[in-house]
């Protein structure tokens, strides 16, 4: 598949890359500054910004799929769903926050009274984001949320899979490797399980 990444050489963007490498795909990135030099080997760089629709949109013509794993407070979803719209691309996957999902029924993360301020300008948006996508009909879309920790480990492959409440382990962490939320993007590209869904991958 032909695969287009917005923030291709971000934490979470460049080993979505790298899955995608690893199973064949094609992979272009896109971001402002077209720097090849810190893009994943085997991505094409390509200078460009999401938050111009039109220009996203001729960058990603022809492409199957498009993923953004920009950060919510720099980039808004009818923005992005214009762009994507406009390239004529029909499936969507967006990198999400772990701010929006159920600690209990109807009372979400970024609820919670002890939520860190400093993860709001993120996590506010983010929840919006997640909103505004609920109310698109036209775009395949998908927003992957991952668990509470959320860094770069290992690629174990083994993760569990859930929908709109924050996951955890045994010992009450709620965590995954960026490795592994990879491996669970590129199932769900491959092999579409929750379109117009909101899922989330924990330990």
């Amino acid at each position: 598949m032909k695969i287009a990444i917005i923030g291709a050489t971000g934490n979470a963007g460049s080993r979505i890359a790298a899955e995608a490498l690893r199973r064949g795909h094609t992979v272009i990135g896109i971001a402002r500054t077209a720097d090849q030099s810190i893009a994943p080997a085997g991505v094409t760089q390509l200078a460009g910004d999401a938050n111009q629709p039109a220009q996203l949109a001729e960058l990603i013509r022809g492409q199957d799929v498009v993923v953004s794993a920009a950060k919510f407070s720099t980039l808004k979803a009818a923005t992005l769903l214009q762009g994507v719209k406009g390239g004529g691309v029909k499936r969507l996957l967006v990198v999400g926050g772990a701010a929006s999902l159920e600690t209990a029924p109807g009372v979400t993360l970024l609820d919670s009274p002890d939520f860190p301020e400093q993860y709001k300008v993120e996590a506010v948006p983010g929840a919006q984001f997640l909103q505004d996508l609920r109310a698109e009909t036209e775009i395949e879309w998908t927003f992957m949320s991952p668990p509470a920790m959320f860094a770069p480990g290992e690629r174990t492959g083994k993760f569990r899979v859930g929908q709109n409440q924050l996951m955890a382990d045994e010992q009450g962490k709620s965590h995954i490797s960026m490795e592994d939320y990879a491996i669970a993007m590129l199932d769900e590209i491959e092999q579409p399980k929750h379109l117009r869904q909101r899922f989330t991958v924990a330990y």
